[in-house]
C-alpha cells in the first residue's frame, strides 16, 4: 500500500490555536494593527532578522 504525498500548506495557511500565521508583509498592510503585530514588524525591520510569522488575532475563530 502506497501512501500519497500531501501538499505542504503555505506558510500563510498554517494555523496556531485557531489563528493564521501571518508574516510582516501582511502586518504592514493591516488596517487595524495590533500591539503584537507592531512589535513583530519592528523586529523584522532590523538587518539580518529572520521570522516565521506570528498568530494574527484578527483571523481568530472559535474551535
Amino acid at each position: 500500500m502506497v501512501k500519497s504525498k500531501s501538499k505542504k500548506p503555505l506558510k500563510s495557511d498554517k494555523v496556531i490555536k485557531g489563528m493564521k500565521l501571518v508574516t510582516s508583509h501582511v502586518c504592514e498592510e493591516c488596517k487595524t494593527p495590533c500591539a503584537a503585530g507592531i512589535r513583530y514588524r519592528e523586529r523584522m525591520r532590523l538587518p539580518g532578522a529572520v521570522g516565521n510569522g506570528i498568530p494574527c488575532i484578527l483571523t481568530k475563530w472559535s474551535q
